[in-house]
């Protein structure tokens, strides 16, 4: 009998749990607070091209210039 009795409350134990979900925890995203990515930069030439021929482009220990394919980087730059 005793058996019998722990079977059938093992049984309606497991009968009871089997119908509870627990839900799954939010994920977090910050604040909430909308951050834009960032942009394509333009940077502006600070004074007229040097002569014909001349770029506006980047170097990347220098920043922005002044380049010429055969004469290479305006005020020096290598």
């Amino acid at each position: 009998m005793k058996n019998g009795l722990a079977l059938v409350i093992a049984g309606a134990a497991l009968a009871f749990m089997s119908g509870c979900i627990v839900e799954p925890a939010r994920p977090y995203y910050g604040g909430g607070e909308y951050v834009a990515p960032a942009g394509v930069v333009y940077v502006a030439p600070t004074y007229v091209s040097p002569g014909p021929g001349y770029v506006w482009q980047y170097h990347a220990h220098y920043g922005w210039g002044w380049r010429h394919p055969q004469r290479g980087w305006h005020r020096g730059w290598h």
